[in-house]
């Protein structure tokens, strides 16, 4: 949860400053595209997790967060921050942090038993969306109030003691015992995690998901929102926090909803008709004028994509056992790739088309595609007795 903070923080905070100080929507979708450089070597983090324990690998990655907003830290407060300096820190720290939720995921699957496990996602998953509310509402906060140096001393204490709390978890990877073959064998060893999500119908039904609400739901919500309340409502940053808020607030109830009564749910069910619906909010979201309107529409969206994206990642934790969990997890990642492509699309699209445009294009696409989904894979997704939907 100190991890989720800290990140939820850093993301507003440093994607309102690029705003601010280029004026440019491209470059805050530069900016955020950045934060997923590292997506194509997701599928190496998942293997190194399923050699080496998830719990080291999370230790690995946690430090760096630790250090790179630590640098930042000092450039705020010698007055030497810079746009070229945040975008390159940007850029190294999106090589490590595509792969967090991942192993995050990994080594819950690592604890819980399967028949148990839709109900510990959605639990777990509430961390993250409690981060989205309380960060995004104390980064907006802090830069009003203290200024960006002191907001980032926040962001450096959150990562160093979610580092110190990841590193009392137990180092016993009971799943998969870490392997000692040499590098060709590593990289034979991922090619096996995207092997065996190729021929499995469910497993690439959800991976294209994943892919479709990366590359055209989540812009809206992530990289595009301060462009939203900065140019649509008008508002400062404590605004874009209760935007973020609201959104965020959504998913929590989604999480906590999975979390209690998950263990009677059909995740296959789940994730596509709630993927349906959380497009079709968003398409809502960008045609309202008003700011407390779109909250509302934000907290319905955001649990719509709680109930779809939670049973997704149940369904490839389950069908991956402790063997391939880590890299079929890895491989999922990879669908975030969709992300930055989606971001730097709609960079050009908005000042060209406008961006209720752009949006409502990005829905109605994403709409037509789900479609499709169900369609190709319908006999493992739809039926009550597919493996998708065992409860």
């Amino acid at each position: 949860m100190l991890t989720s903070w800290g990140i939820e923080m850093e993301i507003l905070i440093l994607g309102w400053y690029i705003l601010t100080e280029t004026g440019s929507v491209l470059m805050l979708t530069v900016y955020s595209s950045l934060q997923y450089s590292g997506t194509i070597i997701a599928p190496m983090f998942g293997m190194a997790g399923d050699r080496f324990g998830h719990r080291t690998v999370l230790c690995g990655m946690r430090l760096c967060y630790t250090v790179l907003a630590a640098s930042l830290m000092v450039l705020a407060f010698t007055g030497t921050m810079r746009p070229l300096w945040v975008m390159l820190i940007a850029g190294v720290n999106g090589f490590v942090r595509p792969a967090d939720l991942a192993m995050r995921q990994a080594l819950v699957a690592d604890i819980m038993p399967n028949e148990q496990l839709m109900a510990a996602m959605g639990v777990a998953r509430t961390t993250a969306d409690s981060a989205r509310i309380f960060g995004s509402l104390a980064g907006a906060s802090l830069v009003a109030f203290l200024g960006i140096g002191p907001a980032y001393v926040a962001v450096t204490a959150f990562y160093a003691s979610g580092l110190t709390l990841t590193g009392m978890i137990s180092r016993g990877n009971p799943g998969a015992p870490a392997s000692t073959r040499g590098g060709l064998a590593f990289l034979k060893e991922v090619w096996e995690g995207v092997s065996y999500v190729r021929h499995r119908p469910l497993e690439m039904a959800g991976i294209w998901v994943a892919f479709l609400v990366n590359l055209l739901a989540f812009p809206m919500t992530s990289g595009l929102m301060p462009y939203v309340a900065k140019e649509i409502y008008h508002m400062d940053q404590a605004g874009l926090g209760t935007l973020i808020a609201s959104f965020a607030a959504g998913g929590f109830m989604g999480s906590l909803t999975i979390g209690t009564i998950g263990r009677s749910l059909m995740p296959a069910r789940m994730m596509l008709i709630f993927a349906v619906l959380w497009f079709t909010l968003l398409l809502i979201f960008v045609q309202v004028p008003y700011p407390a309107a779109g909250r509302v529409t934000l907290f319905l969206a955001g649990f719509t994509q709680s109930l779809s994206m939670v049973p997704l990642a149940t369904i490839l934790l389950k069908s991956a056992g402790p063997r391939f969990r880590g890299r079929v997890m890895g491989v999922r990642m990879l669908a975030i790739y969709g992300l930055p492509i989606g971001l730097l699309i709609a960079g050009m699209l908005i000042p060209w088309i406008g961006f209720r445009a752009t949006a409502s294009l990005y829905c109605l696409v994403g709409l037509l595609f789900m479609a499709i989904i169900g369609l190709r894979w319908r006999e493992s997704i739809w039926p009550l007795d597919a493996l998708g939907n065992q409860r």
